[in-house]
């Protein structure tokens, strides 16, 4: 009776859960057969993503419970059924219903179905790992098939399901963490403005499952994707959603395949893909191709470092989609192409075959046209990836040449604003020139962060300059708290003034923690910063301390350690009258004296 479906397979599917032993295995066997046939006269297999996006409550349930059913019984009893011939087409039965159910529309039930693919393909991968050495092994001792054959012939059992389970983690793929442009519940391609954090641990089991699935075939994994490909570009199954879900699964799947494989099958696709993106008309069309072109080359590193043309022209792609004012595109390409340069940097500063001089070169040349489009955040973004490309110059003067052409828009801005400082230090308070200079600062971070020491002509350049910024807007923030009171200090004036003087020990301290090889530093940044920092703080009152400034020094001591030691007194004094009106100085003092006791 239907009314009794539900219940029945309820109580059907706490006993698959359970084992007893091979005692009851005809019990379960005869369970599972008999189970079978009733369900093929209530439910063909190949009906049920239908059956449940049109049924009742009740009928829904009914699939629902069917997929509780199936995954108890196949963790506990699906050797039982492998052992005999009789059995198997029922086996293979119940995963044709299991992969029709993992295609219903519901999120729960799909978590469900995966957990189970996860441990299968995962048993699979694991058998076919370890016997596969097996097999040429047994193959020379005549009589003895060996146990990898065994493993073999189960690959042989399961190669039709293994392959619909490929194309289901290629129709149903995750959302990756690095893309960044998704569909609204209007149908509207926008920014995506939080992460859900269920679907990218859901990512990560149906990446980790594809990857052992294209283990297990290669050529059938594949074939399958290009097929797919295929009809997108003939128009045949294009769709938004379908373009994504196969790019994330491309992407997800990268070093799984040997090289001359991969290299082969990337070919194929950026090319398809670069493509798809020219004869495709609609700006929403457009940035769609474009976040999935972006992800999957960001996912090949390998591939991008064997092709020199093929990642010259990824890159300049790059640069294209930073003029795409599309929500979300100019964001990617610009996380992309740091991903790019933090895997491929040697050969941005190598001269290629054909070509008149290193990329990096041609890149500065065109730097003002390329970031002209980008937002500050961005343009940060994109300092930071060119400063790794030429901590990989190891030529000196080519290197501090190259930083010399990077940094030539900020200082050029920077030095107009301290020449205008110089004239009327009114300048200072217009709230664009204060904004213009946390960017030049924050681009120097972003250089300093990827350069390491080799930042340093740079920060010598500015740094007696931003000393003196520094003090004046110290000065400014002193000033306003003492004309406003107290409430002063929350004003967005005034956190905007200290943004400048927090942005100021951040690039200081960066630098100083990237900087190795450089035992001079200390004797030579610290003097200068001992009034216009530390004094400055033992000055303020404690509203308009920052506690950035102990951070920075507790990483000078860390740092330099015995070579600080003739300096550590003047921090004492700096700090210590501060100790009972800011608690945190209590632990920089602590910090100090456990290092200074190392050297006495």
């Amino acid at each position: 009776m239907a009314a009794y479906r539900n219940l029945t397979l309820q109580c059907l599917t706490e006993v698959a859960a359970l084992q007893f032993g091979d005692f009851y295995n005809v019990q379960y066997v005869k369970m599972y057969t008999f189970f079978m046939l009733q369900l093929q006269a209530i439910l063909p297999p190949g009906t049920i993503p239908n059956a449940y996006a049109n049924g009742s409550n009740e009928e829904q349930a009914f699939i629902q419970n069917l997929a509780l059913f199936f995954t108890a019984f196949f963790k506990n009893h699906i050797r039982i059924l492998e052992a005999s011939a009789e059995n198997r087409a029922a086996l293979l039965v119940g995963l044709e219903y299991l992969i029709g159910i993992s295609y219903v529309d519901d999120t729960e039930v799909f978590k469900v179905c995966l957990d189970y693919w996860n441990v299968f393909v995962l048993e699979l991968f694991e058998a076919h790992n370890q016997m596969e050495p097996a097999i040429p092994a047994a193959q020379m001792i005549p009589g003895v098939d060996g146990t990898g054959t065994a493993v073999h012939q189960r690959r042989q059992l399961y190669a039709s399901p293994l392959s619909k389970l490929r194309m289901l983690m290629i129709c149903r793929m995750a959302k990756p963490e690095e893309v960044l442009i998704v569909e609204d519940e209007n149908g509207n391609i926008v920014r995506e403005t939080m992460k859900d954090n269920d679907v990218l641990v859901q990512y990560k089991i149906m990446r980790e499952t594809l990857i052992y699935l294209s283990h297990l075939d290669h050529e059938d994994t594949e074939q399958q994707m290009l097929k797919k490909l295929t009809k997108q570009l003939n128009g045949e199954d294009w769709s938004w959603n379908n373009l994504n879900t196969l790019c994330w699964a491309i992407g997800s799947i990268s070093g799984s395949m040997v090289e001359e494989q991969e290299n082969r099958f990337l070919v194929m696709v950026i090319r398809d893909l670069l493509n798809l993106c020219e004869i495709t008309k609609g700006k929403d069309n457009k940035a769609v191709i474009a976040s999935n072109i972006m992800y999957v080359v960001g996912q090949y590193p390998r591939f991008l470092r064997a092709h020199w043309k093929f990642l010259k022209t990824v890159v300049n792609k790059l640069f294209e989609f930073m003029h795409e004012m599309h929500p979300g595109v100019q964001d990617m390409a610009c996380d992309t192409f740091l991903k790019i340069v933090q895997k491929c940097k040697r050969k941005f500063v190598t001269q290629q075959v054909g070509e008149n001089e290193p990329f990096v070169s041609e890149l500065l040349t065109n730097l003002a046209t390329t970031i002209l489009d980008l937002e500050p955040h961005q343009i940060h973004t994109f300092y930071e990836s060119v400063g790794h490309m030429i901590q990989a110059e190891s030529d000196n003067t080519k290197r501090d040449e190259y930083l010399k052409r990077l940094m030539s828009l900020p200082n050029q801005k920077w030095a107009e604003i301290i020449g205008q400082a110089g004239q009327s230090i009114d300048i200072l308070k217009n709230q664009d020139v204060i904004r213009s200079v946390l960017n030049i600062l924050q681009t120097n971070t972003s250089v300093a962060t990827s350069l390491g020491p080799h930042f340093f002509p740079q920060i010598s350049l500015i740094f007696l300059d931003m000393l003196t910024v520094y003090r004046m807007y110290s000065e400014l923030v002193s000033s306003t708290i003492a004309e406003g009171g107290p409430y002063a200090s929350k004003s967005s004036f005034v956190k905007l003034l200290r943004s400048i003087k927090r942005e100021t020990l951040k690039l200081i301290e960066t630098f100083v923690d990237k900087a190795e090889d450089l035992p001079h530093l200390g004797k030579q940044f610290v003097p200068p910063m001992m009034d216009p920092i530390l004094g400055d703080y033992a000055r303020n009152v404690p509203d308009a301390r920052e506690s950035e400034v102990l951070s920075l020094f507790a990483t000078i001591i860390n740092k330099y350690k015995a070579e600080m030691l003739d300096d550590v007194p003047r921090i004492f004094e700096a700090v210590f009258q501060c100790t009972l009106e800011v608690g945190i100085t209590t632990l920089f003092l602590l910090f100090i004296l456990s290092y200074t006791s190392r050297f006495h």
